[in-house]
């Protein structure tokens, strides 16, 4: 079964997929610095508040021997989704390229804050190269050898299942400027189970999965909750076909965040502030396996956690 790493990248995103197949999926990169430094597992500061104790992806992959990413899925072309970009390309031999037909401009009048113009360059240079890695243009319902169909072209493959966008939604989101309206949203299925990579997917896109997928996306697992699971991610309705049995929310001001949605449906969500980063285990014995990385956290959600050295973090539930 796979292994999926939710890291805590500041407010951005950067999920790893260890596929079954040995394949090795990265969405989307923030804070990635390629430092020496090594990620440290057992954090010991203050009161969750983990935000202030971002990882470097980088770092975390190496200690994890991370060793080539078959695929790098940039959900859509927001800085805190490539800040590192570069680093991740030059740190590790990266084979194929997922990227959205935006027309996104950036340029010397941007506000970069944070941000590196030479993460943005790199960008641009990589998604127009004829040599490696691969770059593919996907969209909605499209199938392909390797990513959701086997070696022979039969099978699942590494289960990947595009939702969205639609070539009409990137058009939209182009003419706009609105680009979360572009992000992919892969739904991820690996045995019996069910994992829903949001992006910053917003209300046209969950519109187009509600009237075109919905049977496909009712009742799953795991939802990575859209824009890091503030208000203006998904739409009005997507959590009650989703019912997810658990959300995992990445790093906004709280006031942003949509709370309300999930405490209403009572259903169970894990934010990178309180856990820093999630590791989910599929192929656990009855269900999925849910570890995080801070300790705090994990015996306060369960008294009978416990640490994990395969995983290199606190195990507190199974799904």
């Amino acid at each position: 079964m796979s292994i999926i790493h939710f890291l805590n990248v500041k407010e951005g995103d950067c999920i790893w997929v260890k596929h079954a197949t040995g394949h090795n999926t990265i969405i989307d990169i923030s804070n990635g610095k390629a430092e020496e430094s090594i990620f440290e597992s057992k954090f010991s500061s203050g009161n969750h508040n983990q935000k202030n104790h971002p990882v470097d992806p980088i770092a975390y992959f190496k200690e994890r021997n991370l060793s080539t990413v078959f695929r790098f899925i940039l959900t859509h072309p927001d800085m805190d989704h490539m800040d590192g970009i570069k680093a991740l390309f030059d740190s590790f031999e990266v084979y194929n390229f997922w990227d959205t037909e935006n027309t996104k401009v950036m340029d010397e009048k941007s506000d970069w804050g944070q941000y590196s113009r030479e993460d943005w360059d790199f960008y641009q240079s990589i998604r127009t190269s004829q040599s490696s890695p691969k770059t593919l243009n996907l969209y909605d319902n499209q199938t392909g050898q390797y990513y959701n169909v086997g070696d022979d072209g039969k099978g699942g493959g590494d289960g990947l299942h595009i939702l969205a966008p639609t070539k009409e939604l990137v058009t939209e989101a182009n003419k706009n400027e609105e680009y979360n309206d572009c992000s992919y949203v892969i739904l991820y299925r690996t045995g019996n189970k069910k994992i829903v990579f949001a992006g910053d997917s917003a209300e046209k896109t969950w519109n187009h999965i509600l009237e075109n997928h919905k049977e496909d996306v009712r009742d799953v697992d795991i939802l990575i909750a859209p824009h890091h699971g503030r208000k203006t991610g998904g739409n009005r309705d997507y959590l009650d076909t989703l019912n997810p049995k658990l959300t995992l929310f990445g790093n906004a001001k709280s006031e942003y965040l949509d709370y309300s949605s999930w405490y209403s449906r009572d259903l169970e969500y894990i934010t990178n502030n309180q856990a820093n980063c999630v590791i989910l285990d599929t192929g656990g014995k009855n269900g999925i396996d849910v570890f995080v990385t801070y300790e705090k956290f994990a015996k306060k959600k369960n008294p009978k956690a416990y640490y994990d050295e395969a995983h290199k973090g606190w195990y507190i539930m199974t799904i």
